[in-house]
């Protein structure tokens, strides 16, 4: 999640005191989270090839490891900030049945580990293979100018209500790579943030941040007022043969229980919503 001030993070190291000779170190956990995964003994097997991969994704890394990213270093996300006033339009769209959207954890049951009230909200427009017609015809800009993003697997408005706090946590799997682009942002840089690793970051409105969701974070909106960001996961940038490993990793995912479990779930509630979108214009056209 975000900020950037002349394109460098807004970012606090509450450890600054222990100087350069920090250098930061992946987990493969997080201490008191149970893992986002299902107990079975094929998922099992993969998880362990998984980490295999993610220890080559590390060693192959074209761009070394850290939480946070120099924006300089994907000059495409400068493109994506000069276009925010269109996203942020078709976000105001959205907003208005925002009491309709889904929770993150009911499109994403896993996410449950760490989030089950209705404090985070989505709206997805691609997800691992799964784009949703009806939602990026919605936001049809968007949806163009995200599909300019080099490995694109995730795109989704992300809403934090008033009072959400998620708790430190590490994402599923390093092979992508995470971005935020503020869009509804209140003012109050002392009450919401994220924290990746050491770094704390201020979101702020047109503004990208990309960190790796690999190390732990955590991120609060302890202000009265809503915030949202574009959430988007792309490929890592990776040397040969971690990138074709990784790029053939992410394309069977699609087929995974995580993600057809959470394309379904998606699919039951987009059908309500757009019904529900209909039948209100049938009335309004009645009347």
């Amino acid at each position: 999640m975000e900020a950037l001030t002349n394109h460098t993070p807004n970012t606090d190291d509450s450890h600054s005191g222990e100087g350069d000779a920090y250098t930061a170190a992946q987990s493969f956990e997080t201490p008191g989270i149970k893992p986002m995964g299902r107990p079975s003994l094929t998922t099992r097997a993969v998880m362990r090839i998984v980490s295999w991969i993610e220890r080559l994704n590390l060693r192959s890394a074209k761009f070394g490891n850290p939480p946070v990213y120099d924006l300089e270093t994907f000059p495409w996300a400068r493109k994506l900030e000069q276009e925010w006033h269109l996203i942020r339009a078709e976000l105001d769209r959205v907003l208005v049945r925002k009491a309709d959207l889904p929770s993150f954890h009911d499109i994403s049951t896993d996410v449950s580990t760490i989030s089950t009230d209705a404090g985070w909200k989505t709206f997805f427009l691609t997800g691992y293979g799964h784009t949703s017609a009806n939602n990026t015809a919605l936001c049809p800009e968007t949806w163009r100018i995200v599909q300019t993003i080099p490995g694109l697997q995730t795109a989704m408005f992300s809403i934090f209500e008033p009072g959400k706090h998620l708790p430190a946590h590490r994402g599923p799997y390093n092979g992508v790579l995470r971005l935020h682009l503020g869009l509804k942002v209140p003012n109050h840089p002392d009450k919401i943030a994220i924290r990746v690793d050491r770094q704390i970051c201020h979101w702020q409105e047109g503004r990208a941040l990309i960190f790796d969701d690999a190390f732990e974070h955590e991120a609060w909106n302890h202000s009265d007022e809503t915030r949202v960001v574009l959430f988007v996961d792309f490929n890592k940038p990776l040397r040969f043969p971690a990138n074709v490993i990784n790029a053939l990793l992410l394309r069977i995912a699609i087929f995974t229980p995580f993600i057809k479990e959470g394309a379904d779930n998606h699919s039951a509630w987009e059908k309500k919503f757009y019904a529900e979108a209909e039948a209100l214009r049938n009335t309004a056209r009645a009347h």
